[in-house]
């Protein structure tokens, strides 16, 4: 056996704990580069105390998913700015247009040096200037992976700038700044959370650290998802996504993602739907394909071989199912169904009301069997089953 470990250098959870970033701000820099969603609300409280502290900041919005144009108009405002520190308040798009607002005021050339697939993919010479990442969605985790993930408009794909120093100087988890999210983001980022924690713990670079932190997440989103959605001021269902969240960060950071996420990618850059949305419907009919392919696949004598990826991927499909159902003898059959239930409850909308046509999904699929993720799926799926994951999806 052998992994390796990485995260941010300091995590800190816990409700209130966003009173704590700017007296730890003072120690990283004077000129605060700070990175919002749409608007600044959520982050007022913390601009209230940077200027209690002396530190002087400007602010960026990141209006909806990020792309490399609105990266680059951050970077050249922090630029402008002289700033010497970065601070994303927000869900994941603000966070990952944190780690490239903070990469690039270290790293010379362009964006698209460093960005893979459309780009050259060379690895950031310079550590950034300090980040500090504050979640305020339960979703991606992207306060605590090495990534940071961007649409390409030209090439109409979503793409990573990937590399350890992206990782955050300090990550700040606040279960409370979580509780204003409506039904329907709490429903498409809780299920993205979801989906990070189940396609980590089936990946094929799995690892033993990564699977008890998976196991805990599993069973915190099982009991809270829905009643997060259904009651948005539940303290400890918040709480429960919030570790979930973080969880499969931690997870997906150090191991690999699958099938959902290896569409995420192609699909983010074709059409309209958010991220979480896209996973959330994705998710159940992935799962189903992956445990019928392990099935008919793996013969009964390679299921007795605990080295074979196969047998151990569908034992491990049994083991989310009875974290999920919380019964002891559920199998993968039933967690499947246990999640197309619930996401069924949380009125996850087809793709088809996001602009996906029949006739793009051989553009899809071509597309989804080059990315990194797909590589982590437990199995190879064919080209006609992921096809038929489409087409269930857009319905």
């Amino acid at each position: 056996m052998r992994f390796e470990f990485a995260t941010a250098t300091r995590i800190i959870f816990g409700g209130g704990t966003i009173r704590e970033v700017a007296p730890l701000a003072v120690g990283m820099g004077s000129r605060a580069f700070v990175v919002t969603g749409r608007t600044c609300q959520r982050a007022e409280p913390l601009l209230e105390q940077l200027n209690k502290q002396g530190i002087k900041y400007v602010t960026f919005n990141v209006p909806g998913e990020p792309t490399t144009t609105i990266a680059k108009a951050g970077v050249e405002q922090a630029r402008q700015a002289k700033s010497d520190l970065v601070i994303s308040v927000g869900g994941g798009s603000a966070l990952d247009s944190g780690k490239v607002i903070a990469a690039m005021l270290t790293n010379s050339g362009e964006l698209e040096d460093y960005l893979e697939v459309v780009g050259r993919g060379k690895p950031l010479a310079r550590s950034p200037v300090p980040h500090i990442a504050i979640p305020t969605t339960a979703g991606t985790g992207a306060e605590v992976t090495r990534n940071a993930v961007l649409g390409v408009p030209d090439h109409q794909v979503k793409v990573s700038m990937r590399s350890p120093l992206l990782l955050p100087r300090l990550a700040v988890v606040d279960p409370v700044l979580t509780h204003s999210m409506p039904p329907s983001i709490t429903a498409s980022t809780g299920l993205d959370a979801l989906t990070q924690l189940m396609e980590v713990y089936v990946s094929n670079k799995a690892n033993a650290l990564t699977d008890g932190i998976c196991r805990e997440g599993l069973r915190r989103a099982g009991r809270s998802l829905r009643q997060a959605y259904e009651n948005g001021n539940n303290r400890a269902a918040r709480e429960d996504m919030a570790i979930a969240s973080l969880f499969g960060g931690l997870g997906l950071a150090n191991a690999k993602l699958g099938a959902v996420h290896g569409f995420a990618g192609p699909l983010g850059g074709m059409i309209s739907a958010p991220h979480g949305v896209i996973c959330a419907r994705l998710l159940p009919f992935v799962c189903e394909a992956n445990v019928q392919a392990l099935q008919r696949r793996a013969a009964p004598a390679v299921l007795l071989r605990k080295s074979e990826a196969a047998g151990v991927a569908l034992a491990r499909y049994d083991e989310i199912a009875q974290l999920l159902t919380g019964t002891a003898t559920a199998q993968a059959v039933d967690g499947v169904r246990w999640v197309q239930e619930l996401c069924e409850a949380l009125k996850v909308p087809p793709l088809t009301e996001f602009g996906l046509k029949e006739q793009d999904f051989p553009t899809v699929v071509a597309k989804s069997q080059k990315s990194s993720s797909m590589k982590g799926n437990p199995i190879t799926l064919t080209d006609d089953e992921l096809m038929e994951i489409l087409k269930k999806a857009g319905k």
